[in-house]
C-alpha cells in the first residue's frame, strides 16, 4: 500500500480507518459465543454480522447483506437516513442489530426490510412485513420482533406470522410517530431508541412523539432546482420541542399512558427496564438543572420519584445509567464533591481519583465502568481511558497499558477493545475469568503514515495538549508555522492516548506545520468543574484556553507564533471563526468547517444547557455568537484570511450559519473564501469530498501564512 496511495485518499477511502474493524459486540449469557459487526476489508463499507465460537475460535458470517439483498444496492428510508446521521454512521450493510436475552436471535434492517438471524445455527431470513423497517428488536424470549414502520410500533412473530400494529398514528396525525427517538434525544441526549421490551416479553414501553409544535425549516439542494426543499422539524434554542409521551402497550392490545409532570420535566432522557425492578425513567427539566429518577407502576402508569438531582449549572447524561443492580439498587453517575462518581444505592463507590464516564455492565458482584483520571489521581494519565471493576470492596483496573480502552461483558466473558499511541487501530481481546483466550481480527488498513504525538499539559491550568511535528524534524530546522487543530468544546475530547486519533494532524504536520491539539475547559474527561467552566461563556473560555495553550507551549516546542493558523469542524469550526475574528493578534488564518455562528439557530437541549434560554439571556447569546442580526459579533478591526466550508445538506448545523457569516463578512468588507458542498451533510462521508477537503485546506493555509 505504501507509495501507491496518498494519505488523504486512504483516509477518505477507509472512512478514517474504521472500515474492517470489528465493533458492536454482544456476548451470549452462556459464554459460548460473541456476535459482532465487521466488513470484509479496510475499504469495504458493508458490514456483515459475524459470530465467533469461543471454544473453537471459529468465526462465521451469519448475515451477508449482498446475499440477503440478492446483490441489489441498499435503499434507505428517510427515517433510517436520519438515524444514521444522528449516530454519525457512515458505513453500510448491517450497521446495527439487537438480540434476545439468550443472544440466540438477532434482528436487523436492510434496505428497509426486516431480517432475523439464528446466531447459533448461523442462518438468516427475511420476515415479510410492512416497511420501511426501522430499529427492529427481538423480545427477551426471542418469540417476537418489534419494529417501527410508517410511524407505527409493530410486532411480528419470529416465524413471520401475526404481524400487527400496537401503536399507530391515526388519520390526520402525520406529525406523530410511535417508537422512534425524536431529533433532540438522538442528537443531544444519546438516546437513539424509542421503545423498550418488558422482561416478560408481554408488553413494551413506547415513546409517542408529536412534532407538530416544532418549527419547520427547509433544506434545499441548489444544484437541483427542480427538486422541492426538504422539510425539517428543527427545535432551535428558545422554540418549542416535540411533545414526548410514554405509553405502556401490551401484546393483548391494552394501552396505558405513563404519567409524570411533563410540563416541569419535558425531556425523556433515559428508559431502563430489567428483571431487577420496575421500569425506570430519567426525566429532565428544560433548563437541565433538575432531573428525576422515576419508577413506573405498570398496572396504572403512575410514576413514583426514586431520586432527584439538582445542579446550579447543569446535569449531564451518561451512557449506561440509570440501571438496577440485580438486588434492586439504583445505579447512577453523579457529580459530588468536585468529582464524577459511581453511586450504587445511596453509597458512592468511587472518589476523586476517578472520573467516571459510563457504566458498561452491572452484575450481582460489581459494576463495570469506563473512567479517566480524576482531579485527585496520582497520575493524570493524559488522554487515557480505562475499564474498571467497582464493588463494595474497592476498585480494580481491568485494562492494561496506556491507551483508550472499552469493554462489553456478560458473565465471565469480557470483550476488551484497546487502542494505544504505539500502534494503529485497536486490538480486541476476549477474556474469560480474567484470562485472555482469543483476539478478534481486524481487517482495517494500516495507515501510510505514522503519527507521533507528544502528550503534554500546558499552562497554569494544565491544559491537555498533543503536539505533532513533521516526520524527521530536527532541532536545527528551526521554528515552524503553527496549526491549532482543536475541537475544543463540550462532548469532544481530542487529546486521547490513541494513535489513529492523530493521523490527520500528523499529515498536516508533515506539510510543514507544528500542529497543536488542545483540550481546554469545556471538553470532557477531567472533572465536572472543568466541563462546566464554560457556562454562559462558551466563546470566551474556550478561546482563552487555546491561546493559553499555544503561548505556554512556545518555550519547549519549535513554534513560530508569527504564523499561526487554526482549523476545525463543527464546534472546532466555531472556535476557528472566533479565533480569527476576535484574536487576530494571535491567529493569522482560519479554516472554519460547519460552524455554529448564530447560537439562536442551534438546537434547544445543547444550546440552552450552556447559554440559558434566549428570551432570558439575549446578551449571552449575542456574546457567544459569531454573527447577530446586526452583523459580526465582537470582531476585532484586523482582518485575517478565512476559508469557510459547509455541507448544504447539513440538518444539524444548517448551512444558514455559514451563509449568515459570509454575508456579515462581506458587509464588513472582509475578504474570505466559501466552499459550499452540495449534497454533503455534517459527516462529509463522500470519498472524493473528504480527500479534496484536506488538500484544499493545506493550500489555503500555506497561502495565508506565507508558506507557498
Amino acid at each position: 500500500m505504501t507509495g501507491q496511495i496518498s494519505f488523504p485518499r486512504q483516509h477518505a477511502r477507509t472512512q478514517r480507518f474504521t472500515l474492517g474493524a470489528p465493533r458492536a459486540f454482544t456476548v451470549s449469557p452462556d459464554g459460548e459465543r460473541i456476535a459482532f459487526l465487521r466488513s470484509r476489508g479496510g475499504t469495504d463499507r458493508a458490514n456483515l454480522l459475524w459470530v465467533r465460537d469461543l471454544d473453537s475460535g471459529e468465526e462465521r458470517v451469519v448475515a451477508d447483506p449482498a446475499a440477503l439483498l440478492g446483490g441489489a444496492s441498499e435503499e434507505l428510508s428517510a427515517e433510517e437516513r436520519a438515524r444514521r446521521e444522528r449516530s454519525r454512521e457512515g458505513s453500510a450493510g448491517v450497521v446495527g442489530y439487537a438480540v434476545d436475552e439468550a443472544a440466540e436471535l438477532a434482528a436487523f434492517a436492510l434496505s428497509g426490510r426486516l431480517f432475523t438471524a439464528e446466531l447459533r445455527a448461523g442462518t438468516a431470513r427475511e420476515l415479510p412485513v410492512p416497511g420501511p423497517v426501522v430499529d427492529p428488536r427481538p423480545s427477551p424470549d426471542g418469540r417476537r420482533v418489534a419494529y417501527v414502520a410508517g410511524g407505527a410500533l409493530r410486532v411480528v412473530d419470529a416465524d413471520g406470522g401475526g404481524d400487527r400494529a400496537l401503536a399507530a398514528p391515526g388519520d390526520g396525525e402525520d406529525d406523530i410517530t410511535y417508537g422512534l427517538a425524536e431529533f433532540i434525544a438522538a442528537e443531544e441526549m444519546d438516546r437513539a431508541r424509542g421503545f423498550w421490551w418488558s422482561p416478560d416479553s408481554e408488553s413494551l414501553l413506547v415513546a409517542r412523539v408529536d412534532e407538530s409544535p416544532v418549527q419547520r425549516w427547509w433544506i434545499s439542494d441548489p444544484t437541483h432546482p427542480n427538486r422541492a426543499p426538504q422539510k425539517v422539524a428543527y427545535p432551535a434554542a428558545g422554540t418549542p420541542n416535540a411533545d414526548v409521551r410514554l405509553l405502556l402497550a401490551g401484546l393483548d392490545g391494552s394501552r396505558t399512558e405513563v404519567e409524570w409532570d411533563r410540563a416541569a420535566y419535558p425531556y425523556l432522557a433515559r428508559v431502563h427496564w430489567s428483571p431487577a425492578g420496575p421500569p425506570l425513567l430519567l426525566v429532565q427539566a428544560r433548563n437541565q438543572r433538575d432531573q428525576l429518577y422515576l419508577t413506573v407502576d405498570t398496572g396504572t402508569g403512575r410514576t413514583r420519584m426514586l431520586h432527584a438531582d439538582e445542579d446550579p449549572v447543569w446535569l449531564d447524561l451518561f451512557p449506561g445509567v440509570p440501571a438496577w443492580t440485580p438486588d434492586g439498587r439504583l445505579v447512577r453517575i453523579a457529580d459530588e464533591g468536585g468529582a464524577r462518581v459511581l453511586v450504587v444505592g445511596a453509597r458512592p463507590l468511587t472518589g476523586p481519583q476517578l472520573h467516571v464516564r459510563a457504566v458498561l455492565h452491572v452484575s450481582a458482584d460489581d459494576v463495570l465502568v469506563s473512567a479517566s483520571a480524576g482531579p485527585e489521581a496520582e497520575d493524570p494519565a493524559t488522554g487515557e481511558i480505562h475499564v474498571f471493576r467497582v464493588s463494595e470492596l474497592g476498585v480494580e483496573r481491568l485494562s492494561e497499558g496506556p491507551g483508550v480502552h472499552s469493554a462489553v461483558r456478560c458473565g465471565s466473558v469480557l470483550v476488551l477493545s484497546s487502542a494505544s499511541l504505539d500502534a494503529s487501530g485497536s486490538t480486541v481481546r476476549v477474556l474469560n475469568e480474567g484470562k485472555a483466550t482469543a483476539t478478534v481480527p481486524s481487517y482495517a488498513e494500516t495507515p501510510v503514515l505514522t503519527a507521533a504525538p507528544r502528550l503534554v499539559r500546558a499552562g497554569a491550568r494544565g491544559i491537555p495538549c498533543a503536539v505533532l511535528l513533521p516526520t524527521g524534524y530536527r532541532e536545527e530546522d528551526g521554528p515552524l508555522p503553527v496549526l491549532m487543530d482543536p475541537y475544543g468544546g463540550p462532548h469532544g475530547q481530542r487529546v486521547v492516548a490513541a494513535h489513529n486519533a492523530y493521523l490527520t494532524s500528523q499529515w498536516f504536520a508533515d506539510q510543514g506545520f507544528a500542529v497543536v491539539v488542545a483540550d481546554g475547559r469545556g471538553t470532557p474527561g477531567q472533572s465536572p468543574g472543568w466541563e462546566k467552566a464554560v457556562a454562559r461563556d462558551l466563546a470566551g473560555v474556550t478561546l482563552d484556553d487555546q491561546v493559553e495553550a499555544l503561548r505556554a507551549l512556545e518555550g519547549d516546542h519549535p513554534l513560530d507564533l508569527t504564523r499561526v493558523g487554526i482549523r476545525g469542524w463543527s464546534y472546532g469550526g466555531y472556535l476557528a471563526a472566533l479565533a480569527v475574528l476576535r484574536r487576530p493578534d494571535v491567529f493569522h488564518a482560519g479554516v472554519v468547517g460547519a460552524p455554529v455562528t448564530d447560537q439562536r439557530l442551534y438546537d434547544t437541549h445543547y444550546t440552552e444547557r450552556y447559554l440559558g434560554h434566549p428570551d432570558e439571556a439575549g446578551e449571552v447569546y449575542a456574546a457567544n455568537s459569531v454573527v447577530t442580526d446586526e452583523g459580526l459579533s465582537g470582531a476585532a478591526e484586523t482582518h485575517r484570511p478565512m476559508m469557510i466550508i459547509h455541507g448544504l445538506a447539513d440538518d444539524n448545523v444548517l448551512a444558514a450559519h455559514t451563509l449568515r457569516l459570509s454575508s456579515a463578512l462581506l458587509a464588513a468588507g472582509r475578504p474570505h473564501e466559501v466552499l459550499p458542498l452540495s449534497g454533503v451533510t455534517h459527516m462529509t462521508p463522500q470519498e472524493q469530498v473528504a480527500e479534496n477537503l484536506l488538500l484544499l485546506q493545506v493550500d489555503f493555509l500555506k497561502r495565508s501564512l506565507g508558506m507557498a
